[in-house]
């Protein structure tokens, strides 16, 4: 099974839009894990098993891990993500952008090291630098567009041909990249007018959209304007709102809670 299957499979078995971003911080991880030999996936595991029926996947940040040596611990959710939920995919957040042979290696890190379902990738340096994770055809690729930033319209809003450059990225995305149909776009719910008008665009492509919760993005236009006609075609990411909904030994309960409420007030503006 494609990624993009089994996204639109998990995302109408939990009736859900919900991606679950896992991005733990080790200062702020309750005070009951600080010391299990692995708290980080400790936790993780904990978030995984209250919110699986609420989500259609989850996404772990690689800076998380790497930057805090913890890259066990992310192999370890990953794995167990896949072996006791493997209806629910898995996007690696690395955001790699890369000359073709280093590309190559990062492609190996995320699907052959990680096993992810997906990544996230950066068009800066062109279609060279992509091909290494495109040729992976049952996985995933989802390539910056319109990010949740605030500074993202430096570069992404410039003028070129009478386009602004996130629009020609979607557009080769579109046209030009897609050849194995496992591409999918960052989207950040901060803009939702740029959102609407990628979707028409690509009224077929899966979007990962950031910056609802903690960002302040708003919902109800990220759905009303970033949804397929068949009322999918998105993984509304929540990070922080979710997994510290509480510090206390109920974080696992409260991440559940927050993951069927974000979930509930998505579904309630997707009629």
């Amino acid at each position: 099974m494609t990624f993009m299957e089994k996204l639109k499979k998990a995302a109408r078995a939990n009736n859900s839009l919900v991606c679950v971003g896992l991005d733990p911080d080790l200062k702020k991880l309750p005070e009951c894990l600080k010391n299990e030999k692995y708290p980080i996936f400790a936790f993780n595991k904990a978030i995984v098993d209250a919110t699986k029926d609420y989500v259609c996947c989850y996404k772990p940040q690689a800076a998380y891990y790497a930057g805090q040596s913890a890259d066990d611990e992310l192999k370890m959710t990953i794995d167990y993500i896949h072996e006791n939920y493997p209806e629910i995919p898995v996007i690696l957040d690395v955001k790699r952008g890369d000359i073709g042979s280093t590309a190559d290696m990062y492609a190996k890190e995320a699907f052959c090291r990680y096993n992810a379902d997906a990544v996230t990738v950066n068009p800066y340096m062109g279609f060279d630098t992509l091909k290494p994770f495109l040729d992976y055809a049952d996985k995933g690729v989802i390539i910056l567009c319109r990010t949740s930033n605030p500074n993202s319209g430096d570069l992404q809003n410039l003028v070129c041909d009478g386009k602004m450059i996130y629009e020609h990225v979607a557009l080769y995305a579109r046209d030009k990249w897609n050849y194995n149909g496992n591409i999918a776009l960052v989207i950040g719910a901060t803009y939702p007018e740029e959102l609407q008008h990628i979707r028409q665009l690509c009224p077929e492509m899966t979007f990962l959209v950031p910056g609802v919760g903690a960002q302040g993005g708003d919902v109800e236009k990220v759905v009303r304007y970033g949804c397929d006609a068949e009322g999918l075609g998105m993984a509304i990411n929540s990070s922080r709102g979710i997994i510290y909904a509480s510090n206390g030994e109920d974080f696992a309960a409260a991440s559940g809670n927050a993951a069927k409420e974000l979930r509930d007030l998505i579904n309630s503006f997707r009629g």
